[in-house]
């Protein structure tokens, strides 16, 4: 009987998820100029209101992680999506510095369940050999919630005025919901599961079987190559994002009616990397590479494309700096798909969430500060030119932490969890 492909519907369900993620919490980016123009913000406020929210989302991404784990990952990952899509929505009523900051904060919470919800997912639903890819594929999401924002935000705030653009991209995930409390259950669960596909699905060795105190997880070297890397990169990333758009804006006097076609570019690039970065490294297990070295390697190429953001503030030509920032965003993601998955990999099923909420609220505590460093700096000098030179050490340093924690990847989950195993 030919397999049936039911876990790539829940792949697509992660997908639109993630997408609706990037494009709710990407809309005061592409806002930013009309916003603080509207409401008379300095560069230091702005800042402040993203800092609010990276603060909460590094709370969320704990909180929701581990919450998950507790209660499955269909109620919990609803729940995420439900909260951060009603939080989203109540932008279109803040009108101070103030008020943006707490419907950011709680928007930040919220959406903190993203990324554990979804990784949790895919170490249900995919082998190891398959979760890179299926990772690179929904994680592809937030490179299309950051192509969709741009073209759709300008097209409803001239229309109907930027508080309505928060009511309309924050209805999104609402929708969303109906889809997922339908169609999610666990592979053994699900009707449309033929056995040949749970074969797969359950295709790897036994995993140990044991719920870790959530302090105890700071025991183990795959939570801190995990938290190295996302403290490490994700701060990067929450530049490209609520960053970019003004830079391109500013240094090339652009506004709301052309700055689509170069984030349309960038984040097209991310996604090919995205998806690239995740089929290489599941190709090399497929073609017989060990899981570790088939990551490491994937993820040593992405830091390769990340590096010519040093020639970025060189550079005049529009188009010539979008090549180098979408090239540098394609090595981002392919590398964030290789983190993640490098969780599921590496530690038991029931602690995945809680790991990644862990990393992800590293991650984002380090993105505060990146967003005091470039509010700070924009105030002060008017210039991005730094960021763009410490961004690409920051993945190599990155991968060294990562290689130097787990030298022996393959053996990891046996070997340090076995004493969690009850006798």
């Amino acid at each position: 009987m030919k397999r049936s492909g039911y876990r790539w519907a829940i792949c697509a369900l992660l997908f639109l998820a993630t997408t609706i993620n990037y494009i709710d919490r990407g809309v005061i980016g592409i806002l930013k100029s009309t916003i603080t123009h509207d409401l008379h913000w300095s560069e230091v406020a702005y800042a402040d209101v993203v800092f609010w929210f990276q603060l909460f989302y590094a709370i969320g991404y704990a909180v929701a992680g581990r919450f998950i784990d507790k209660v499955g990952t269909r109620i919990g990952y609803a729940w995420a999506v439900g909260l951060w899509s009603l939080a989203a929505t109540l932008h279109f009523a803040a009108r101070s510095v103030v008020s943006f900051s707490v419907v950011r904060s709680l928007l930040g919470l919220a959406e903190g369940g993203n990324f554990p919800g979804a990784t949790r997912a895919t170490a249900e639903w995919f082998p190891r050999k398959e979760r890179a890819l299926a990772f690179g594929f929904l994680n592809a999401g937030s490179n299309v919630g950051a192509i969709v924002t741009p073209l759709a935000v300008p097209w409803i705030t001239l229309r109907f005025g930027w508080p309505a653009t928060f009511v309309v991209t924050g209805s999104l995930g609402f929708l969303w919901l109906i889809g997922w409390l339908t169609i999610y259950k666990s592979p053994s669960e699900a009707s449309k599961v033929n056995a040949e596909e749970l074969d797969l699905i359950q295709s790897d060795p036994a995993e140990p079987n044991v719920e870790i105190p959530w302090l105890r997880l700071l025991r183990y070297r795959p939570t801190w190559a995990a938290i190295f890397g996302m403290a490490l990169t994700s701060p990067v990333w929450w530049f490209y994002l609520f960053w970019i758009p003004d830079f391109l804006g500013k240094t090339y006097h652009l506004d709301l009616t052309n700055i689509g076609p170069p984030l349309i570019a960038i984040y097209l690039m991310a996604d090919v990397g995205s998806i690239v970065g995740g089929w290489i490294s599941s190709r090399l297990i497929s073609l017989g590479w060990p899981v570790g070295k088939s990551r490491k390697l994937a993820m040593l190429l992405a830091v390769l494309c990340v590096a010519p953001l040093l020639s970025v503030p060189g550079t005049s030509d529009l188009w010539r700096v979008t090549v180098l920032i979408g090239l540098a965003a394609a090595g981002h993601q392919a590398f964030s798909a290789n983190l993640y998955t490098l969780v599921s990999d590496t530690m038991p099923k029931p602690t995945v969430s809680s790991v990644v909420g862990l990393a992800g609220m590293a991650g984002s505590v380090a993105g505060m500060f990146m967003a005091k460093f470039v509010g700070w700096l924009l105030d002060t000098t008017h210039s991005y030119t730094p960021v763009f030179l410490i961004a690409p050490a920051a993945y190599i340093l990155a991968l060294i932490l990562i290689s130097l924690l787990l030298p022996r990847y393959d053996q990891t989950i046996t070997e340090e969890f076995a004493e969690e195993v009850p006798a």
